[in-house]
């Protein structure tokens, strides 16, 4: 393994001294990437609070999503459905769990 900017080279028949330096710098990179992670979380949070960070807007209004619980219920085909609501069949099964959870 080579490090040019450092102007480091360890092979498998390191010392001990190399052995150390290499623990290190890894340690420091793993110190840096949780620092940017909490940079990251700490930025979302911040979208959040100020309602930036909202989400996608759901495929279906209220109306519509009961509408299609409804008439699966009544057994017309999802892949009817799907297509009468303009969604794919998997957001038609979404919105049938989520009556299930809801419910």
């Amino acid at each position: 393994m080579e490090f040019v900017k450092e102007s480091l080279t360890f092979t498998g028949e390191d010392s001990p001294m190399a052995h150390l330096l290499l623990s290190v710098m890894g340690a420091f990179a793993e110190f840096e990437r949780a620092l940017i992670l909490e940079r990251q979380r700490e930025g979302i949070a911040a979208a959040k609070a100020r309602g930036a960070y909202t989400g996608r807007k759901p495929a279906l209004t209220t109306e519509q999503a009961d509408l299609l619980r409804a008439r699966a219920a009544a057994g017309v085909p999802k892949a009817a459905l799907a297509r009468e609501f303009g969604v794919s069949r998997e957001t038609v099964y979404a919105y049938l769990r989520a009556e299930t959870v809801t419910a």
